[in-house]
């Protein structure tokens, strides 16, 4: 199993690099960040300095969208990292959430996601593609690698994930719902033709190394939140009860009344009031280090290929170390 650190881009951006740097050292090999352009620094340009300093880690967002760039941009900004650092970079790719909301904009359609992940992948490495009827090429793209992993929680998304995408991203650690989810990719690859094992699955989530749960369970209970966020996309999209979308991740948020962006993906967060410890425990990793072996090595008994560990809280440190002399060594 690898595993990732995702983080927010929050100034200085300097503390983002030197994480990165820490987790690389402690076994980590992917860096994460959040794509809001309004809420936080631009990535792109910090990736460029977290590849400058490290050496191995494969670095990209968790997940940008095909609407605040266009896909040409974004491709070109990925090959030129590939090119600068030897194909180190990863797209995580959703409809958009906080990023498109915070402008005043909905998400993305998934035939326009679709379209982008084609778009980003073709010319990212090197080949030629139609864009609006024009065809692109960027000719000095040589030996360009560019693997995108799409984010995901509903029937159609997931079906596309496992049609479409190179990697498929799922933000909560819940074993029941890890298992429906890879099941639908999985079912759906296999009904494109594809390899079902050729589609990675990450698993992205909150981790807090510590023995105090309700002070863990307070600093991760934003993460509810954002997932409530989608969930309650899907709440209006297919109803209450659908057997469509499994009830595990629907019920919790009927006691949900809105959601500030201002706060988005931070502790404290006065809009996850409605978010329930049974959520949080089984949404996030918390607790003493075997609490975390012993889920993780469900999710990797179920398919999961990567666990990326969000680390917006007040123990990243201790927590990267801890996974970095205990866990990594004994599931990575």
């Amino acid at each position: 199993m690898d595993f990732g650190l995702v983080l927010q881009t929050d100034p200085p951006a300097t503390a983002v690099v030197d994480l990165m740097r820490h987790a690389e050292r402690r076994g980590f090999t992917y860096g994460w960040t959040f794509d809001s352009a309004v809420l936080w620094q631009e990535p792109f340009v910090i990736y460029s300095r977290i590849l400058d300093h490290t050496e191995r880690l494969i670095v990209g967002p968790m997940v940008t969208n095909p609407s605040t760039r266009t896909p040409e941009v974004t491709a070109s900004t990925f090959a030129t990292l590939n090119d600068m650092y030897g194909n180190r970079t990863v797209c995580g790719i959703g409809r958009g959430d906080s990023a498109m909301r915070v402008a005043g904009r909905k998400p993305n359609s998934l035939a326009t996601l679709s379209e982008s992940m084609h778009v980003i992948r073709e010319l990212a490495e090197g080949r030629e593609i139609s864009v609006d009827g024009t065809p692109l090429r960027f000719p000095w793209v040589r030996d360009g690698k560019l693997p995108v992993w799409m984010a995901a929680y509903g029937p159609k998304a997931l079906a596309l994930a496992g049609r479409e995408a190179d990697g498929f991203i799922l933000q909560l650690a819940d074993p029941y719902l890890t298992e429906w989810m890879i099941k639908a990719v999985r079912d759906a690859a296999a009904g494109a033709g594809r390899d079902p094992s050729d589609v990675k699955i990450c698993v992205a989530a909150p981790a807090y190394v510590g023995d105090d749960l309700a002070h863990a369970r307070e600093q991760c209970r934003w993460f509810g939140g954002m997932v409530g966020n989608h969930v309650a996309d899907l709440v209006t999209r297919y109803g209450e009860h659908s057997d469509l979308v499994p009830e595990a991740l629907t019920a919790y948020i009927k006691a949900r009344e809105g959601y500030d962006y201002a706060h988005h993906g931070r502790s404290g967060n006065p809009d996850t009031a409605f978010v329930p410890d049974e959520i949080v425990d089984r949404f996030c990793l918390l607790g003493p280090v075997e609490a975390h072996e012993e889920k993780l090595r469900v999710l990797r008994d179920l398919g999961v290929d990567q666990f990326a560990l969000y680390a917006m809280h007040d123990a990243k440190e201790t927590t990267i170390d801890a996974y970095g002399d205990r866990i990594i060594p004994e599931l990575g």
